[in-house]
Formats: structure tokens, sequence, C-alpha cells
């Protein structure tokens, strides 16, 4: 095994392999090794542009760094012998390409600003994974709203039946609510795609670097401009993390409702087997694992994002090992929201919903008493609290027709309805969920002209996601295939 070049200088001596084990950063390093051949390749001809290494250095670093590019990295560089991938891979190109030119690579740079670089490139990629799995999950119920802007079902606070409603309007709810989701998490990717390349260690270098062209090439749209800031801070980490987290928030409620719908309590929706299991004993069980599983993710995922809080909070600045013990809490999070939410896709799209059932328990439970009241208000000219005050009696009663509400006006308010105008044909129509649903026309609310509404505003909006994901992938595929042409081309 090739001796850690960048260890051998100053301390000498094996290390144990607990100790070896215990400093290496070799799990969360298979998340950015790739990552880093093309931000050495970048330094590279920077070093090459700028006339800080000769031509045939440079050649030779790229003909090492494009051969392992091409080749995929050898497990070795993950070794816990070296503390980090970077090690790892310096130790094994100087190994290819002989000391005279590998020992040129790290000119002007340190692996405090390289890990920061690194971490940033293949976030960048994640987060814009991430948001285009959000954007399928939206797509998905906005498909099931436009198929079911006329399916009553009942509306619950508490868990009790509150108000009639549509699946459509229930599905846009959660749409909106995906939608914030994908902009905080491309909020994120803006202050992620920034460069901290050229820091250095924290205090820059002496070398004439060239930060902006190394942004370019890596297709950072900025620079972090404070050396000191851009080796030491996490704020990157933390706020896509933190987005993550209450993306699974958002998620874990949704999954969390499809459980209790599929469950024969309440009969609501039917998922399909592949997101299902059995039990061991019962043989009768299908059971909603996933999904439940999921609820659990969206715990998990809150855990990696306080323990890299707890991590950073209390760092001074600049760089300190703390911050590799970091990494791992930010993949794991940002993997499992991914996971997640594609499986809450495909559980969505797939399931079956009963919407019979939904339109039979609409009514239940008085979900029609606030029409009702309101009926009232408008129709016969009450103040809302004494309608509320008369219905609310009425159904006290269990006597929500015409003779319980008469009862109840004379016993509340000392009025007759009746003598008002009043007829039961009017308290039908104003009991029937579907009108209770006409009836709440408002932006934003259940009937199907406002859910159509809702509908064209969430899909604009999807559409125009969608847009950027795309036109941002293929702006940072076009900068990574720029850099590799240009050392493709100097290598010959």
């Amino acid at each position: 095994m090739a001796r850690d070049v960048v260890r051998s200088g100053r301390l000498a001596g094996e290390r144990a392999g607990d100790i070896a084990r215990y400093l290496s950063s070799s799990w969360a390093d298979r998340w950015i090794g790739e990552a880093d051949l093309l931000v050495d390749m970048a330094h590279v001809l920077m070093l090459g542009q700028q006339g800080i290494i000769g031509d045939e250095h440079v050649r030779a670093l790229l003909q090492g760094l494009v051969r392992l590019h091409d080749d995929g990295l050898p497990e070795s560089v993950y070794d816990p012998v070296y503390e980090d991938v970077h090690a790892g891979i310096e130790t094994h190109l100087t190994a290819m390409v002989g000391e005279e030119a590998g020992g040129r690579l790290h000119i002007g740079r340190s692996r405090n600003d390289e890990v920061a670089t690194c971490m940033r490139l293949r976030l960048r990629d994640e987060l814009l994974a991430l948001a285009d799995e959000v954007c399928a999950l939206r797509r998905v119920l906005t498909e099931i709203a436009s198929a079911h802007e006329e399916s009553v079902m009942p509306g619950f606070t508490h868990l009790q039946h509150a108000q009639p409603t549509t699946l459509a309007h229930h599905m846009l709810a959660y749409a909106s609510a995906f939608e914030r989701d994908w902009g905080r998490l491309i909020d994120a990717y803006g202050r992620v795609n920034r460069s901290p390349l050229g820091a250095a260690a924290f205090a820059s270098t002496g070398y004439p670097i060239d930060r902006e062209s190394t942004a370019a090439r890596l297709g950072f749209s900025d620079l972090v401009e404070n050396s000191m800031d851009a080796v030491s801070g996490r704020d990157f980490a933390l706020e896509p993390l933190s987005a993550a987290a209450v993306l699974m928030a958002t998620a874990s409620r949704l999954a969390d409702e499809l459980v209790l719908w599929s469950s024969s309590l309440v009969g609501f929706v039917e998922l399909d087997d592949a997101y299902c299991s059995t039990s061991s004993i019962m043989p009768q069980k299908k059971n909603p694992d996933t999904l439940e599983l999921l609820r659990a993710k969206a715990a998990s995922v809150a855990g990696e994002l306080g323990a890299a809080l707890g991590i950073v909070k209390g760092l001074p600045q600049a760089y300190n090992r703390d911050l590799q013990e970091l990494s791992p809490h930010l993949w794991r999070g940002i993997d499992e929201a991914r996971t997640s939410v594609r499986i809450l896709t495909g559980a969505v799209g797939t399931a079956r919903f009963e919407t019979e059932r939904m339109a039979a328990q609409a009514g239940l439970g008085g979900s029609t008493a606030t029409e009702l009241a309101d009926t009232l208000v408008r129709e016969f000219g009450l103040p809302f609290r004494t309608a509320h005050h008369v219905v609310a009696r009425a159904v006290r009663e269990g006597r929500l027709d015409l003779a319980g509400l008469e009862a109840a006006g004379v016993t509340m308010a000392g009025l007759s309805l009746v003598e008002r105008g009043l007829d039961q044909a009017r308290v039908d129509r104003a009991l029937d969920p579907r009108e209770s649903v006409r009836v709440r026309g408002a932006p934003g609310g259940p009937a199907p002209a406002a859910v159509r509404a809702q509908l064209e505003t969430l899909s604009a909006g999807l559409r125009r996601d969608g847009m950027f994901i795309d036109q941002e992938k293929k702006r940072v595929e076009t900068a990574i295939d720029g850099l590799l042409a240009s050392a493709r081309e100097v290598i010959g």
C-alpha cells in the first residue's frame, strides 16, 4: 500500500487500527469521491492557466485524473489508512504519475477548501434530484385532484367529522404544501451553488490563483468570498437538511392519512400490494408498512438535522475536525428524503380511492351543520352567533330537522324560524354535503370552480418549477462536460 502523502512528512509511526478507523471519513467520502476528481481537474487547469505549474506537470496530472474518472476510483482510495478520500486520491495519483508531478497537485489549496467544494458539488446535484422527486409527487397529487373535483368526502378537525370537502381539495392541500417544500430546497440550492475553492486552509494563498475560473469550470454560480467563512461555514449543509426535514414532515402527514384511510375503520383507500406487507401469523392482514416506515424516516431526518446543528453550534472559526462528523448526517438525511418522496409518489399514484365510501361518510357527524347555520344567517337574517346556538342546540337534542330547529330557535333566541319562512326543503338542501361544497367557492375553497382555479395555479407553478430544474441540470452538465473536454484536450 502506498504511504499517505499527507501524513508522512510531519508525523512518524503507524496508527493503530482503532485510531485509523476513528479518524477515517470513508463512508461519507463515498458520496464525494467522483466530485473530488472534478475539483482536482478544475484546480490543475487553473494552475496551468496561471503559470503556477508547467505544461508537462499539468498534462501528467490530468492524464492520471482523467484515467481515474474513466476507469472509476479504486477501492483503495477509501481505505481507513487515509484520513479521507482526498488523501487517498492524492496518494494514488502520485503513485501513478510520480512525485514530481503528483506533488504539485495541492499547490494553492488545502483539504479544507477542497472538501467544502466537493460537498457543495455533490449536494448541488442531490438537491436538484430531490426537488425533481418533489415535482413528481406534486404532479401525481394534481392529477388525482383533476380527476376528483366533485368526489365529496368528509373533512376533519381533531379527527372528528367537521365539514364536507372533496378529494380534489384534500389532495391540493398537500400539493400546495409540497410546492412550498420545493421552494425551500431551491432557495437552499442557490446558496449551496457557490465555490469555496481557493480559500485554502482559511487565509487564502499567496499564489496568483483564479478563483472565478475554477468556479466557472465547476458550474458554480458565485464564490463564497470570505476565505475563513468558505472553509468553516456549514450552513450550506444545515439549510438543505432543514428543508429536507420540513419536507419529510409534510410527507409524513400524507403517509399517516393514507395509513388511517386504508384501515377497515375508515376504508377510504386501497393501497397497491407493492406498498404493503402481510403478517407472519395472520393470513388476512394487509399492512401499509412502507408508509408506516416513512413516518419513522421523517423522525430520522429530523434527527440528522438535530445532530448536525449540535456539531456546528459551538465551533470557533475556522476549520475544526468536528465538521467531518457532520457529513454522514447530511448524506443520510438527504438520501432518506429522496427515497421517501419517491416511495410516497408511487404509493399515492397507485392507490385506489373509494369515492362511494367517502361520499357516504361526507354528511355524517353533523358535518353540514355549519352550512345550515350559514343559511340561517344569509337567508333568514339571524346573527351568526344566534344561528350557531340554534343549530348547536338542535344537534344536541338530536333533531336536525325543521321541527328541531324551530324548537331550538324558540328556546335559544325566542324566535320562530318557520314564521321567517324556513321549511323542510330548505333545511334538506342546506344539509346536503354537495350543496355545502358547492357554495364554498371563495378562492382556495372546495367548490369545483375554486378547485379548478387552484389546479390551474398549481399546474402552472409545477411547469415553471420543472423547467427550472431541467435548465439548471443542463447548465451544470454543460459546465462539467466542458471541464472534462478541456482536460482531454490538454492530454491529447
